[in-house]
């Protein structure tokens, strides 16, 4: 499920073909737009240049001269290019052609999808709703929007409206890192507990965005997770794991404590 480290390698992959005129721009399902039609998308966006691309949370966000292209990946949603001809791949849902490649939004399950914003104005309004960027949140603010909430840490760390970015992946491992339990109550943690998650965050945030992903490592809860038998990477417990929300959630009894 891409998540903010996955989103900031999408950008990336965008940021290489700015400047760049538009030559086309196929829809070859419309599933995936939002409140924008293949025709509509089309003509804002032909002929037009990319602009350098910025990320809030999971959101990528292109302003193209006017109109603002904002993509959301939802959980099987990606960016990637290709040269011109490669064959495309049957969940390739929307393409941008340009005259050495294109640009390949594909998704499988269409939970979310692609935006066009009518200038910058209308794109804040879009994200008016989503917290700070977990990337950039300081750590007094993030010990502030902590503590205005009485829901399980869990929950909150993957609340876009408290911080943006954070998925499943992300939040179990900043609470296996930080040694908290992800089901206890916001309310129960003191200030060393806030700061030891502040600190996972950014040290966990700073190696996913080397790798573009949450990276599977042997050393991380990630390099576990996946296993129905799996043991805790730190100290060999066997790990517990619980559905929260319909999504899993995977800790350590003996590392993290409720």
């Amino acid at each position: 499920m891409p998540e903010l480290p996955d989103v900031e390698g999408f950008r990336r992959v965008l940021s290489e073909h700015t400047g760049e005129p538009i030559k086309a721009v196929r829809v070859h399902d419309p599933g995936v737009l939002r409140e924008v039609g293949p025709r509509q998308l089309g003509a804002a966006l032909r002929g037009h240049r990319l602009e350098e691309p910025r990320r809030h949370g999971k959101w990528l966000i292109a302003p193209a001269g006017g109109p603002v292209l904002m993509l959301h990946f939802g959980m099987t949603g990606s960016l990637s290019w290709h040269p011109s001809g490669d064959p495309r791949h049957r969940h390739d849902r929307v393409v941008w052609e340009f005259d050495d490649g294109e640009l390949r939004f594909r998704d499988m399950r269409k939970l979310q999808g692609i935006h066009l914003a009518a200038d910058e104005s209308q794109a804040e309004r879009t994200l008016a709703d989503l917290g700070p960027d977990a990337r950039e949140v300081s750590r007094d603010s993030f010990d502030e929007l902590l503590s205005a909430r009485r829901s399980r840490l869990k929950t909150v760390l993957t609340d876009q409206s408290v911080l943006a970015g954070l998925g499943n992946l992300l939040a179990d491992e900043i609470c296996w890192r930080a040694r908290i339990h992800p089901l206890r109550s916001v309310t129960e943690l003191d200030t060393n507990d806030k700061a030891a998650l502040y600190r996972a965050m950014r040290r966990i945030l700073g190696d996913s965005l080397k790798a573009e992903c949450v990276p599977p490592r042997t050393t991380w809860l990630t390099g576990s997770r996946d296993d129905p038998h799996g043991h805790c990477p730190r100290c060999g417990t066997p790990l517990s794991r619980r559905r929260v929300a319909g999504r899993t959630t995977v800790w350590c009894p003996a590392c993290q404590p409720r």
